[in-house]
């Protein structure tokens, strides 16, 4: 990290060094081709390779049964908030689907998905600011939703579901789970249907990994667009038209890593260390407030204030200084966001709570404001 700061962005978020490394190699010259991987063709046996192989430690590091496709898209994750309701709803628009309104990006699907569909908010934390996931009185689902969607971890807000919600049997458990995806086991059978933007835990942006049944997929309306009808990418095999290739070598890259290191059970192990060890020092002081419930708080996204926006400001500003890098929260919300995804190394969570420690020290005489949520 000699030349490089700790980098707590969001999204696109850190990636892995030994990807980084290696992308540089392969930017030149991949496989001994002679030919960058930019460059190369997406029909040629180069990338025949480079996708083939992206989609076998896809399916080992996820343990991936063979009934479920798994598919490299464009467009980014927020296509996904149309295609959804677009291929699974009818076009008379009279289903029913419920949706988990959780954080920023549940509420822009919930928009979407009005377009296409009669939407029910089964369950809703808008009112709290998004403190907790809800559950238990506070959700109620339709008695035949065509398919119940749950954003899984709220990058903005921090939160995240430690449960999957009872759904009807038979019905489809569709999640966005774009900033926690592959950062602990899964078992891809409780869902119909899983999609990730690429640019938090996996690759580069605009790239979208899908995991869905087969048959789910096939039950998609045909009446669509050729590109906007999941069955095309599946008979494809993600290559309809020129796909993201540079994306799905450096996701292929990043599966790699993560095998490298043990799988997701050990990934699960790094990434609650990181998380304990900044929640830790949250819940030791009162300097700082974090948003999330406890029992709902994000191992990716630790999302908490100063005692006024003026120091929030500051401490961003401060910090970038000391190395650490896109700690600025959300628009939306203000306050300051540490994202640590799955490449994120616990030597900068560590960097960042000294110098919590260091800037409560130095201004601790300032008044703490009531903050929705605060645990």
């Amino acid at each position: 990290m000699s030349d490089r700061v700790f980098n707590f962005s969001a999204g696109p978020g850190v990636l892995p060094e030994p990807v980084l490394r290696q992308a540089q190699q392969d930017l030149w010259n991949i496989h001994g081709s002679g030919i960058g991987i930019l460059e190369h063709s997406h029909r040629g046996k180069v990338f025949d390779r480079v996708l083939a192989e992206a989609e076998a430690d896809c399916r080992e590091v996820g343990s991936i049964p063979d009934d479920y496709a798994v598919l490299f898209l464009p467009g980014g994750a927020s296509s996904q908030f149309y295609m959804i309701p677009m291929n699974f709803c009818a076009a008379d628009k009279s289903d029913t689907v419920d949706y988990f309104d959780t954080g920023e990006w549940s509420h822009k699907a919930i928009a979407e998905a009005k377009l296409f569909a009669n939407v029910n908010v089964c369950g809703s934390s808008k009112a709290t600011n998004y403190d907790h996931v809800p559950k238990g009185a506070e959700v109620k689902l339709s008695a035949r939703p065509k398919y119940v969607y749950i954003e899984s971890n709220s990058t903005v807000f921090g939160n995240q579901f430690k449960q999957l919600p009872a759904v009807p049997a038979g019905v489809p458990l569709i999640s966005d789970s774009s900033s926690d995806i592959y950062s602990e086991p899964i078992d891809v059978r409780k869902y119909h249907f899983i999609y990730a933007g690429a640019q938090k835990n996996l690759g580069p942006a605009s790239t979208v990994l899908v995991i869905a049944r087969k048959d789910y997929l096939e039950t998609g309306r045909a009446d669509l667009p050729t590109m906007l009808q999941y069955r095309t990418h599946v008979k494809n095999q993600s290559r309809y038209n020129t796909p993201p290739t540079f994306g799905i070598y450096l996701v292929g890259q990043t599966f790699k890593w993560i095998k490298s290191i043990g799988g997701l059970k050990a990934m699960a192990e790094r990434n609650r260390a990181k998380a304990a060890a900044l929640y830790d020092h949250l819940d030791s002081q009162s300097f700082f407030t974090p948003l999330a419930k406890k029992e709902d708080r994000s191992p990716m996204n630790v999302v908490f204030k100063c005692p006024t926006p003026e120091l929030d400001d500051l401490f961003v500003k401060q910090a970038e200084k000391h190395g650490l890098d896109g700690l600025k929260g959300h628009r939306s919300i203000g306050g300051m966001r540490a994202s640590i995804y799955n490449a994120f190394p616990i030597e900068g969570v560590r960097a960042l709570v000294e110098f919590m420690k260091t800037f409560e020290r130095e201004h601790r005489g300032a008044s703490k404001p009531a903050m929705a949520g605060a645990r």
